[in-house]
């Protein structure tokens, strides 16, 4: 007598294997968790790019130029981006010829930063945007985020930007920076 399975049984626990395959895609989200991690790094990003530039702000020897800006990353950001009228620059340089229009080179032992980071997708609703102010040596740096998990964090990140219905409008935006209220 042989031993093994039929035809039957096999492909019953194939069924089995592809319902318990589709509940884990159901649960997981995959799209949900590639959002996060997306955002994850623009959070980071632009944690990094505020440190630098604060740091900039308090070594260098002569007077710190912030940079007026407005600068962002993407074409199309100057009619939707978070400032209006931006200038659209995708250079990653630490000199002031980046995105980010402050020399960092400047700052005392070089600048904290390689490169200047870019959006994870950098397209679209998903940029990053940066505007100074030189008399105070205040500035801001906004990015849209994309995530279930993280979208509240533009309403509440203390900024101007807070306005989110659909979470891709004009008023919607993750702001960091040193500018009182974020209203730059």
């Amino acid at each position: 007598m042989k031993k093994g399975f039929t035809l039957i049984e096999l492909v019953i626990v194939i069924a089995i294997l592809a319902v318990l395959a589709s509940i884990v895609v159901l649960v997981l989200n995959p799209a949900q968790l590639m959002a996060q991690a997306r955002d994850s790094q623009r959070i980071s990003d632009l944690s990094s790019v505020k440190i630098a530039v604060a740091l900039y702000i308090t070594t260098t020897t002569s007077t710190p130029t912030i940079g007026t800006g407005p600068t962002c990353t993407v074409t199309g950001c100057n009619v939707s981006g978070p400032f209006g009228s931006e200038t659209i620059s995708t250079s990653t340089a630490v000199d002031s010829t980046g995105w980010v229009p402050v020399d960092l080179t400047e700052a005392a032992g070089g600048s904290p930063l390689p490169s200047l980071p870019l959006d994870p997708t950098n397209s679209g609703n998903y940029f990053y945007a940066y505007k100074g102010e030189d008399t105070n040596h205040t500035f801001e740096v906004d990015a849209r985020l994309e995530s279930q998990k993280y979208r509240d964090m533009m309403k509440n990140d203390g900024g101007n930007k807070n306005t989110c219905s659909t979470y891709t409008e004009d008023t919607c935006y993750y702001e960091i920076g040193t500018y009182p209220g974020l209203n730059i």
